[in-house]
């Protein structure tokens, strides 16, 4: 048989867009807009907040492909961060990412996925459900990557085109609502409300997944140009549908009936459709999440892969098939997310995760001025489109939320640092007898 057919599989520039807008588009932007309601009344303003949760998003995609393309190899934050600052600070990120920054929001996809779908098939065990599609999305994905980046893109391109139906159909069908999206005086007012700054922080969450592609950079075919495409297209894809679904869930359904309710795509569905396309909508967004699951099964594992090339404890770990594949760090991955599923209680640990996964995404998108400075002369195939101002916006704007969150969540904050202390020592154990020294020199 001919070398070239067992060489790895390449992930493409489509793939790789179906990554980053399947890991985006999850449970958030049909659960949060419900929250959003309660304090804030403006039309103009709750669209404002998708604007800018996307503006920081794509500044951040923006950011991350320069060091992709300066830095290319698989394990995004744990790669960078331990490049520029310390191995151990890339260490810390990567233990995080790689236990509740992946596999708790894939367990809470999945179970999302089960109510959903128990929607429309009320005599459905919603548990047993996302068991099984966490264990059959496993098996393709530990099989061959050709066959799980071609499941990947055809239930992406499923859910983008259902989710454009969706906002079509609201925006014929629907009953527009006496709601303001024009910028007015209390639009404005909204903006700079303490309501807004606590919406941006579930925005924030429901945009998270906008770097999702750098997890797997060595596999990207032709990462150096492919890398900081995927991301940004990725990121205005998902912009332009979050700010469309949420036009329509706001134009169709009064705001006395979003306020508070945690499935708002049923809601409105329900509204737009009436009660069997409620149900529908619910069995519709069920069959969404299987992308979002698959996405979050196919690009965690490089993370925990990574760790394993550069961390003599771990070599175990940074074993891949002969497909390429890294079947072991996959395993383990499945194993902590059915641990999640199981224990549905894991939901609170998502919100101090939250704090310390943003706080990496903050010190990596700080790290772009650090490696300018020291590395003036490294090659750069891509740079960061309005550097300086795309970074320090990101900057400002994920400062500003990891303010509010440090001031007015202080327990979830010290849960956190406490997980951080936890990943310090479990470093220390790990690397005592060998430390990797970091690749880019200053």
């Amino acid at each position: 048989m001919p070398s070239s057919l067992n060489a790895p599989y390449k992930i493409n520039f489509l793939t790789g867009t179906a990554i980053v807008v399947a890991n985006m588009v999850g449970t958030g932007v049909f659960t949060s807009l419900g929250f959003q309601v309660l304090g804030i009344q403006s039309g103009f303003a709750l669209l404002m907040l998708w604007l800018v949760g996307g503006l920081i998003a794509l500044c951040g995609a923006v950011c991350y492909g320069e060091l992709a393309a300066a830095m290319p190899r698989s394990g995004g934050e744990y790669h960078y961060l331990s490049q520029i600052y310390h191995p151990a600070l890339g260490f810390l990120s990567g233990w995080v990412s790689a236990t509740v920054g992946f596999a708790a929001p894939t367990a809470l996809a999945a179970l999302a996925l089960g109510e959903y779908a128990k929607s429309l098939w009320p005599t459905l065990h919603p548990t047993s459900l996302s068991i099984a599609v966490v264990l059959i999305l496993t098996l393709v994905h530990g099989s061959s990557t050709r066959a799980g980046s071609r499941l990947q893109v055809v239930i992406t391109a499923v859910k983008v085109g259902v989710l454009v139906v969706f906002i079509g159909a609201g925006m014929i069908v629907g009953e527009a609502q006496p709601l303001r999206f024009a910028p007015d005086a209390a639009g404005w007012q909204a903006l700079l409300s303490p309501a807004f700054a606590v919406s941006l922080v579930y925005v924030s969450y429901a945009y998270s997944g906008w770097n999702a592609a750098v997890y797997l950079t060595g596999e990207i075919e032709d990462p150096k140009r492919n890398l900081s495409r995927i991301l940004l297209v990725g990121t205005a894809v998902v912009l332009l549908l979050y700010v469309g679904l949420n036009y329509v869930f706001l134009r169709s359904t009064p705001l006395a009936g979003l306020s508070g309710q945690v499935e708002v795509g049923f809601v409105a569905a329900t509204s737009l459709f009436g009660p069997l396309g409620g149900r529908l909508m619910g069995g519709i967004i069920a069959a969404l999440l299987v992308s979002t699951v698959s996405s979050m099964v196919f690009a965690g594992p490089r993370i925990v892969q990574t760790m394993g090339e550069d961390i003599p404890a771990l070599r175990w770990l940074a074993g891949r098939s002969r497909a390429g594949i890294p079947v072991r760090a996959l395993l383990l991955q499945t194993a902590i997310t059915l641990a999640f599923v199981l224990k549905p209680s894991f939901k609170e640990v998502l919100v101090y995760a939250g704090f310390v996964l943003n706080l990496f995404t903050f010190l990596t998108v700080l790290g772009l001025f650090i490696l300018r400075w020291r590395q003036p002369h490294l090659l750069r195939p891509y740079r960061a489109w309005g550097y300086p101002f795309t970074p320090l916006v990101f900057l400002g704007l994920s400062g500003w939320t990891l303010t509010f969150i440090l001031r007015d969540k202080p327990t979830e904050s010290l849960y956190g640092l406490a997980t951080l202390g936890a990943g310090l020592l479990v470093y220390f154990l790990t690397t005592r007898s060998t430390r990797t020294a970091p690749i880019v020199q200053g």
